[in-house]
């Protein structure tokens, strides 16, 4: 018997007992099922919500209501766990001060995104065909196209209801001013909204976004408490050998998007875009970036559509090996785009703070590197990490220094 039919007979028994049991036969099976679930999922959510109820079967929020959808996908150690409690999502620490953790739900698209991921695992060809970075590309275009039509708004107000967003913060208060519901997604904040910690002193390093921080001093650190995908290496992430080289076993940042944060970027340091590099755009799908997937041996952050930024860091005379940044954003699944601003054009002079881009629906990520030994990430938020957990940060807020 070969591995391939030995894990097949194995996920079988286990499915065995499920109500899904008799319906799914093959990992084709599974796989063509779920693939319909989410074009279903962003069907539905492409309807204007003329009753305000965005929670309804099928729609792109969190809700109690998807909790006991699809209660199974492979014998995973996580799966397997979060399965019996019917919870799909993450604890994250909201409170650096005191460390207390809260559970953060999973949006139903990402959960969907999730099993079609471990089902492939078990068969290699469901993912070499590339229908599956097909599939995801296509329903994050069509997501991206709906949510640019000016019938999303009626989206806004139950987006707004279910995050329990804040409008006081918001640059424009009224959402009736907002043309689209990706408008409103990627909505500005007020000037003071945001306050930059130490915004006059180039040693000190921010947030770079509203997200869930995970920190590491090493890219093997990074690679042994946090990314788990076998292709991920720096030239492969990179896409460029000699950028690759010079940030070997850099320290790594990596901040988490969830839907409801403002989905603003902005540089962490005093910089200036890289006259001698040009943000490189590079190609790929848009899986689910949520840590389950990217702490299990799925390449989510070497698959997905990127842009690859070099900020030469201002202010640091004296410190020759601190001399630039890579700064990298990352689209996940149902984004419609990554849109650069601020960090677009070479040359531009940044202030700390100020903006580099946005990204339009759904999850994303940034990541940040630092030249090997040349950054100390704060110690709550190293400490933190380790074990496995983010941290809800804003932006501005402090996450290290220059050393």
């Amino acid at each position: 018997m070969s591995d391939q039919q030995q894990q097949q007979e194995e996920y079988a028994s286990t499915a065995a007992g499920t109500e899904w049991a008799e319906k799914i036969t093959s990992l084709e099976d599974y796989v063509h099922k779920s693939a319909e679930r989410l074009e279903t999922t962003v069907a539905n959510s492409c309807v204007p919500k003329e009753n305000g109820d965005a929670l309804s079967d099928g729609g792109i929020l969190t809700s109690a209501n998807h909790k006991t959808w699809f209660p199974y996908v492979h014998p995973h150690q996580w799966i397997h766990k979060v399965s019996k409690e019917y919870r799909y999502g993450n604890y994250v620490i909201v409170d650096r001060k005191t460390g207390k953790m809260v559970w953060e739900d999973m949006p139903v698209y990402a959960r969907i995104g999730m099993h079609l991921l471990f089902a492939c695992q078990f068969d290699h060809r469901l993912l070499e065909t590339h229908k599956l970075q097909h599939l995801f590309l296509k329903e994050s275009q069509t997501q991206g196209k709906h949510f640019d039509d000016p019938a999303s708004v009626s989206h806004i107000e139950p987006f707004i209801k279910t995050y329990r967003l804040d409008l006081t913060e918001l640059l424009v208060e009224n959402v009736a001013n907002y043309g689209t519901f990706n408008e409103f997604f990627y909505r500005k904040l007020k000037p003071d909204a945001r306050p930059i910690d130490s915004k006059d002193d180039p040693t000190v390093i921010t947030s770079a976004a509203d997200c869930r921080l995970a920190v590491f001093d090493s890219i093997s650190t990074a690679q042994e408490f946090w990314i788990k995908g076998q292709k991920f290496t720096l030239p492969t992430f990179l896409q460029d050998p000699d950028l690759a080289a010079e940030f070997d076993q850099s320290s790594i940042a990596i901040f988490r998007l969830a839907p409801q944060d403002y989905h603003r970027f902005h540089s962490p340091v005093k910089a200036t875009v890289s006259r001698d590099r040009e943000p490189v755009k590079i190609g790929g799908t848009y899986f689910t970036v949520n840590p389950m997937a990217v702490n299990e041996n799925l390449d989510v952050f070497t698959e997905n559509v990127r842009v690859v930024s070099v900020l030469d860091l201002d202010g640091n005379e004296g410190n020759e090996a601190v001399d630039r940044c890579v700064f990298v954003s990352i689209g996940a699944l149902l984004v419609g785009s990554i849109e650069l601003t601020g960090g677009k054009v070479p040359g531009t002079k940044l202030e700390k703070g100020d903006e580099l881009g946005y990204f339009a629906y759904g999850g994303s990520t940034c990541i940040l590197l630092f030249k090997k030994g040349t950054v100390q990430f704060d110690q709550d938020l190293i400490e933190n990490s380790k074990k496995g957990v983010e941290t809800l940060v804003h932006m501005g807020e402090h996450i290290g220094r220059h050393i």
